[in-house]
């Protein structure tokens, strides 16, 4: 039996990324996990969890997951080229790619309206938070992008627009294999999961 305790923060938002990422670390080193998948709209939150990994001298596989091309706009970058550089010379690996939980299912209930399979099971995990959903899509983009193997537990680090609040324990599987994906621990999150604009 383990006891462990999670952090709730009050309000979900960019307030809480250093502790978010302070709590992530401290329960990679403690369970001895090697592999940090990170969701990184702009590389900030990313680059602060390599000053943090970088301080501590740790040996960590730090995935940084972004938008992909077009999200916000036809063939609109959120990241730049510049900073992705900079992230790869301080070790980590950067991945943009189709969001694993909405794709092209996106464009149909777009066009077309309605639910579809994919999106229900992401407004699912939004009701346990944005940043849980985060962190379960990005993990499953890093685990089809061979960035991390699925036989080993790793930190998820997500949250909503800006910023992290939200970090779990989670044994990846693949898109092919997505129910065998398993969240182990919760680490923190936010209680009050609106975002700050929407009071």
């Amino acid at each position: 039996m383990i006891e462990k305790a999670i952090t709730y923060f009050e309000k979900a938002g960019a307030q809480n990324t250093e502790e978010t990422l302070k709590l992530a670390i401290e329960r990679a080193k403690e369970l001895h996990i090697k592999d940090i998948v990170v969701a990184s709209s702009y590389g900030d939150t990313a680059k602060k969890l390599l000053d943090m990994v970088e301080i501590e001298n740790l040996d960590l596989n730090v995935v940084v997951i972004s938008y992909h091309q077009g999200f916000h706009g036809e063939d609109v970058i959120t990241m730049s080229e510049e900073t992705m550089n900079e992230l790869r010379e301080r070790g980590a690996k950067v991945f943009m790619g189709a969001h694993a939980l909405s794709g092209v299912e996106r464009a149909i209930s777009n066009k077309f309206g309605g639910a579809y399979p994919v999106e229900i099971i992401a407004h699912t995990l939004r009701t346990f938070g944005h940043g849980l959903k985060v962190c379960y899509e990005i993990t499953l983009m890093a685990a089809d992008a061979g960035l991390i193997k699925t036989k080993n537990e790793v930190i998820a680090i997500g949250g909503r627009s800006r910023g992290a609040d939200t970090a779990v324990v989670i044994k990846p599987a693949n898109l092919n294999n997505f129910f065998n994906i398993e969240l182990r621990e919760l680490i923190c999150m936010p209680r009050d999961k609106k975002k700050p604009d929407e009071e």
